[in-house]
């Protein structure tokens, strides 16, 4: 029985293409995720020092809960 490789005649170096596309895929995720992040600050700050004690933060706690540095049992939740 013969058997018929599938990478025959393809190169297992990649294309420098494709080194391109994956850091600008990296950067475009980067850059979404910066944007949600500063979007989410922007909201938690709008709100009021009661609805920020009802989810359990104080105000200086905002960017700390938003970028992943607050270390509470809030940060299951978040």
């Amino acid at each position: 029985m013969t058997t018929i490789s599938q990478t025959a005649g393809r190169s297992l170096r990649p294309s420098p293409s494709s080194g391109f596309f994956a850091t600008l895929a990296n950067s475009l995720h980067a850059l979404f995720d910066r944007l949600e992040r500063r979007s989410a600050v922007k909201t938690l700050n709008e709100l009021d020092d009661r609805a920020l004690r009802d989810i359990g933060i104080n105000r200086s706690q905002i960017e700390d809960a938003v970028y992943g540095q607050f270390k509470t049992e809030l940060s299951r939740y978040l």
